[in-house]
């Protein structure tokens, strides 16, 4: 892979070649000479080798904007790499409906008919665009692709996958709308995230499918999912990036979204450790419900103050309802957060 230094300094020769062999064409002609082009094959194939990038000053303004004042010199993130050419973030704010289709209490992707959800999605969108006309949304399908159970099934690892006719199907829905993207969810249980990612790899490959995984279902105490909080560590989380960044690279694909749930300190460790990639743009996504006090405050102190690249946040269109002022955030209460989050989730 071309490093971005190598880039420039590739581009600088490929001008540098392109002045000389120009001259050298347009030498004087002896009698008899043949006219020829002034492009040679060898031109062109260094101009063929140069790998575009995202516009650098563009990619640091909108950061700086998403960062919303932050004073800490938490955000944005320092030392980051600037992405391949194609990157969704931060040019665009992903909205996104999460479920599965075999539940109706797992999620908006699943609880309502094609239909009537992306009809919902669609106002959504229409709410974001709303909200923050400098920002361009991405609509999404979020689809729990590996799902944490009760049964501990016939391999006794407390995890179903998903029929990959079920997951056709995510894939069918999103091409209702033009240039939807998808994301596959992994809840591991007792599995391991080595084992469940690369099951996927024929539907990674595909240019619009990204990537989530679940800490709350990583169950290496190995007690039963749903009797307590699970984790993930900086190893699992780099193990999925690398994997992606060599998909990408080998497939010659844009950059693939990443999006890692938390809710709490321990459901990721060791965060400092998280190693970001050009191919791979990463999401902590918090993922916590409750009233807006709450929510904010999960998200100040678990997301904010381990700053990794980008932020998300999840709306519940239930359980948010349940406590205090019965109040679903709105658009214009989560630009106001430090950083603005650049993926918003419903479910």
């Amino acid at each position: 892979m071309i490093k971005r230094k190598q880039i420039a300094f590739i581009a600088a020769m490929a001008l540098t070649l392109t002045g000389i062999l120009a001259s050298c064409t347009n030498s004087p002609k002896k009698e008899g000479d043949k006219e020829t082009s002034n492009v040679t094959d060898k031109e062109t194939l260094v101009e063929e080798e140069v790998i575009p990038v995202m516009d650098t000053a563009m990619y640091t303004q909108k950061m700086l904007a998403l960062a919303n004042g932050d004073s800490t010199g938490r955000w944005p993130v320092k030392n980051q790499p600037f992405p391949l050419a194609g990157a969704i973030l931060p040019n665009k704010r992903v909205v996104a409906y999460y479920g599965n289709l075999y539940s109706k209490r797992m999620g908006i992707l699943g609880e309502l008919s094609p239909a009537a959800m992306l009809a919902r999605l669609d106002q959504e969108v229409k709410n974001w665009e709303l909200a923050d006309s400098t920002t361009e949304v991405q609509p999404a399908l979020h689809y729990i692709a590996v799902v944490a159970q009760g049964a501990a099934g016939k391999d006794g690892k407390y995890r179903s996958r998903m029929p990959d006719k079920q997951i056709d199907s995510v894939m069918a829905i999103s091409r209702m709308r033009k240039n939807m993207i998808v994301f596959l969810d992994i809840q591991v249980a007792l599995s391991d995230i080595r084992d469940e990612v690369p099951r996927l790899e024929k539907y990674l490959i595909m240019p619009n499918v990204h990537l989530g995984i679940d800490p709350e279902f990583s169950m290496k105490n190995g007690r039963k999912p749903g009797s307590t909080i699970g984790t993930f560590d900086a190893a699992d989380i780099n193990y999925c990036s690398d994997y992606l960044a060599k998909l990408v690279q080998k497939h010659h694909l844009t950059p693939k979204i990443f999006v890692i749930h938390r809710f709490t300190q321990k459901m990721v460790t060791n965060s400092k450790g998280i190693k970001l990639h050009p191919e791979v743009q990463l999401v902590i996504n918090m993922d916590g419900w409750g009233a807006p006090e709450l929510k904010k405050g999960t998200y100040r102190y678990f997301i904010n103050r381990e700053p990794v690249q980008f932020t998300g946040f999840k709306l519940f269109y239930g359980n948010d309802l349940k406590n205090g002022p019965k109040r679903l955030m709105t658009p214009a209460d989560l630009l106001k957060l430090t950083p603005k989050p650049s993926y918003i989730q419903y479910q």
